[in-house]
């Protein structure tokens, strides 16, 4: 096992992994910004170091000054958190040639997984179910519209590279096609420097279903059970939950089939996810594939009692699974909202310092957070800034505990999206598990609307 770790990262998920690596006897070293430099992350670790100005291009994702960092202070592996340099194959190479481990996979499967056209092909090959569309590049609208027609609207227009939605968009005709396509052409090119596009027929009302999965460095992949991440806005997940209280049994095991075949098909290491949307019929495709931790994953080790950080630290480290897949079982239910400090009416975020932070006290709850009482939340990084989680016996049990924890919690001096998230958590079809992927835009937007 390493003996020092840096994380190359920052707030709750710095938090998180230190506090692994600190059980298990492992040194930690933080990196932080001007902006951090008196982040809870910085002053929880052991060695901290200075990578750069507060723009995250200067600093989080500095690849030269976090190698620099890691070599300076005898680290032997960094552990990328989630977001920034997480699926940054460039960095992973980096990392490996400086002489380092990179916890996580390889930087080709980073690379190709990173590619969703790469992606469908590869999991076409795996026999792994795809959404009905085009395994090439389109190079105009024209073209793009042509394809269209032929699946027949509407049709998910998408951008090959990134993620968080961005470059994507529905289109009902093709006039809404050949004007829609150049925007998200240029905005994936802007924030992705690849403007590649294609298009898949469109899922109307699906569920998002994820299968979390750990492959170690001897070919053994298991599946972690799967999350229910239905709810989001613009594109980004705001409630998660395991298990999914939508599909069968039957449907749980073909899908955890399913991500096996796709992580042993393209020689995955780590942890990593698969995602999947699922119809009404609980047909499921293969939506996109996470090379790396993802912010949900705390539902997934409350309901199994494993730690995926520690997994992902033995893995990385050449340790071998010593868990099987039938080993495993589901123990109660677990939901996770995402809090962010944004408006939470018009999804704009909301910089500022916190006046006033109380936190929930009840039972059944773990909580990610990032900040305190005095933190300042500037407007240089995601906007997320902690993770609250509710696990009960029963689904019933979770909901309950969710909607008494965010009754009792307070911040003050920002705005956030608790406000939503007590609407989202006590509203009949999410109490009932009915959760597509529409539920903002049918639910709660039009009741917000009414107040």
């Amino acid at each position: 096992m390493f003996q020092k770790v840096l994380i190359a990262n920052r707030g709750e998920i710095a938090r998180r992994i230190i506090r692994t690596c600190k059980r298990l006897g492992i040194q930690t070293v933080a990196v932080y910004s001007t902006a951090d430099a008196d982040n809870l992350h910085v002053r929880d670790a052991d060695e901290r170091y200075f990578i750069g100005e507060s723009p995250v291009n200067q600093s989080y994702l500095n690849i030269e000054a976090i190698i620099a960092a890691a070599k300076e202070s005898g680290a032997e592996a960094i552990h990328p958190g989630y977001v920034l340099l997480s699926e940054n194959a460039h960095f992973a190479t980096a990392v490996e040639a400086a002489g380092l481990v990179f916890i996580g996979p390889t930087s080709a499967v980073i690379e190709a997984m990173g590619s969703k056209l790469e992606a469908r092909k590869r999991m076409e090959a795996a026999d792994v179910p795809i959404i009905e569309g085009v395994n090439d590049a389109l190079a105009s609208a024209t073209e793009a519209a042509r394809v269209a027609q032929q699946i027949g609207y509407p049709v998910m227009l998408k951008a090959s590279a990134g993620g968080g939605g961005i470059g994507m968009q529905v289109v009902h005709d093709e006039a809404e096609l050949l004007k829609a396509f150049e925007g998200n052409q240029k905005r994936a090119a802007s924030f992705f420097g690849d403007g590649t596009m294609f298009v898949e027929k469109f899922i109307a009302e699906p569920h998002h279903i994820e299968v979390q999965v750990l492959a170690d460095k001897h070919g053994h992949v298991i599946p972690i059970f799967e999350r229910e991440c239905s709810i989001q806005r613009r594109n980004q997940k705001v409630v998660e939950e395991a298990t999914s209280p939508f599909i069968s049994d039957t449907t749980r095991e073909k899908m955890l089939d399913a991500a096996v075949a796709a992580a042993s098909s393209i020689g995955y290491t780590n942890a990593g996810t698969i995602e999947f949307l699922v119809d009404k019929h609980e047909q499921f495709y293969f939506l996109e594939m996470n090379t790396r931790l993802q912010v949900e994953h705390p539902v997934t080790e409350e309901i199994s009692g494993l730690d995926l950080v520690e997994w992902q630290l033995k893995i990385a480290a050449g340790e071998p699974l010593t868990i099987q897949r039938n080993q495993l079982s589901v123990h109660g239910h677990a939901i996770e909202v995402r809090i962010y400090a944004e408006d939470s009416l018009r999804f704009f975020p909301s910089p500022g310092t916190i006046t006033k932070l109380v936190l929930p006290k009840q039972e059944g709850i773990r909580h990610e957070i990032g900040v305190e009482q005095g933190s300042v939340v500037t407007p240089f990084y995601d906007p997320m800034i902690a993770k609250l989680i509710t696990t009960g016996a029963t689904r019933d049990e979770a909901v309950t505990r969710m909607q008494e924890a965010l009754a009792t919690y307070e911040i003050e001096g920002i705005k956030t999206n608790i406000p939503m998230l007590r609407d989202v958590v006590a509203h009949p079809e999410f109490i009932a598990g009915r959760t597509t992927t529409r539920f903002v835009e049918q639910y709660y937007l039009p009741q917000v609307a009414k107040k």
